[in-house]
């Protein structure tokens, strides 16, 4: 741990919402202070040079799959750590389904033991709501916020049963747990592969409506309305979504969304070549409800960003469209892919980092993803302009199933810090 000032910085401060020139201060792996007129004389502090390059705080990554336990082959906490590191993510709220999933204290303090072993960032993990995620009998959520927990989801396993859910969200309210949905109706999204419309059609392939995510969504914030519970959308992806959201912030609910990189970046023709890292659950949109995507990130309407990182294997890949398995990797794309909503002016990089950083950790209850005095040290220094061609065999993670491979983006980090330690530099 160094105490550093950082000099000649483009400071990138989310809470603030400015974009300035000027110099950070961190002392014993937390920030001091910060300012944009000439930087202080500090003796026995180490000084960077930020040469303009921008000094943000670290990204938040609501929603990483990591294969531990279970699936180590596809991605393991030391290669998850070494790929937060390089892409800017200096904290990794992590997924509960894994094999078995994360639903006892003991399977939870497994993951959280490895994590702190192996992983150079920091590591906060989910829990799974229902036992097994198979939507029949609430967890034990007491006990697994005692064990380190900050919210409960069973991630794209839908818990179709009404009632079950109706008690784990009663049951969380009165814990203040925060539940994370999926909004997706379940039964009419089983087995889809793309979204309904006449490319789906073109293409022959099993297609879902964007009304399903819809359907959900209203039948989430119902439940919410019913028992009081603080609820959080993981993914919103459709325009027809977005009026529901807005009404339940309107009329006083604890309700937030996010989305992912993904649909704010790719639309449903990307798929054309029948290419399965293009797969995810839900499936890209049309180019319309992308757009009303990231109005809503600028508005507000959205509050997070996240990677959704999925490692798959290449067997798991190499099928048939409808058949392969779901989903892409994200901790080192997720910066230069969002860049690409800065570099074609449809969102300054305050309001990316406020989706990235600060948001998600003001809703985990994390005092992370910001600049102010007190706050920890986990920055991220980043030249947003470098151009590269990503290589998806150059990735960290173990798994290389990325949509963005042979892709041309913009924005490299060049340092990364955790309590104020550097924990990646550039070569």
């Amino acid at each position: 741990m160094n105490d550093t000032l950082f000099t000649n910085a483009r400071l990138i401060d989310p809470e603030a919402g400015r974009d300035t020139t000027g110099w950070l201060l961190t002392r014993d792996g937390r920030i001091a202070d910060h300012g944009h007129d000439a930087p202080p004389s500090v003796e026995g502090v180490e000084i960077v040079d930020c040469a303009g390059h921008c000094l943000a705080p670290g990204l938040v990554d609501w929603g990483v799959k990591v294969g531990e336990p279970g699936e180590r082959h596809k991605e393991s906490y030391a290669s998850a750590g070494v790929a937060a590191a390089r892409g800017g993510v200096t904290t990794m709220v992590i997924r509960p389904d894994t094999d078995p999933s994360i639903d006892t204290p003991e399977v939870l303090e497994f993951v959280t033991r490895r994590a702190q072993a192996d992983a150079p960032v920091n590591v906060v993990p989910m829990a799974a709501l229902t036992k097994g995620r198979a939507g029949r009998e609430m967890t034990e959520i007491g006990f697994l916020m005692d064990a380190g927990a900050v919210a409960f989801s069973d991630c794209t396993a839908v818990v179709s049963d009404t009632k079950v859910l109706s008690r784990a969200l009663s049951y969380a309210r009165s814990c203040g747990a925060l539940v994370i949905g999926h909004p997706q109706e379940p039964i009419l999204s089983k087995g889809a592969a793309v979204t309904s419309g006449k490319f789906a059609s073109l293409r022959g392939l099993p297609a879902v409506s964007a009304m399903a995510e819809r359907m959900g969504l209203d039948r989430d914030i119902a439940m919410v309305e019913m028992t009081g519970a603080r609820y959080h959308a993981d993914v919103v992806s459709t325009a027809r979504a977005l009026p529901a959201l807005q009404r339940a912030k309107a009329n006083g609910f604890d309700v937030t969304a996010g989305t992912d990189i993904h649909h704010l970046t790719l639309n449903e023709l990307d798929v054309a070549d029948y290419r399965t890292f293009f797969k995810f659950r839900p499936p890209l949109r049309a180019e319309e409800d992308r757009m009303a995507l990231i109005d809503a990130v600028r508005d507000g309407l959205i509050d997070t960003i996240g990677s959704f990182h999925t490692p798959q294997d290449e067997e798991s890949k190499r099928l048939p469209f409808e058949e392969a398995a779901s989903g892409a990797v994200g901790l080192e794309t997720l910066l230069p892919a969002a860049l690409r909503l800065y570099h074609a002016d449809v969102l300054d990089l305050p309001a990316l980092f406020r989706a990235m950083a600060l948001n998600p950790a003001k809703r985990l209850g994390l005092d992370c993803g910001r600049l102010t005095a007190g706050a920890p040290a986990d920055l991220i220094r980043f030249d947003p302009d470098v151009p590269f061609v990503l290589d998806r065999f150059t990735l960290a993670s173990k798994s290389k199933n990325t949509p963005f491979d042979g892709q041309r983006l913009q924005g490299r980090v060049l340092s990364s810090y955790v309590a104020g330690r550097e924990i990646y530099r550039r070569a």
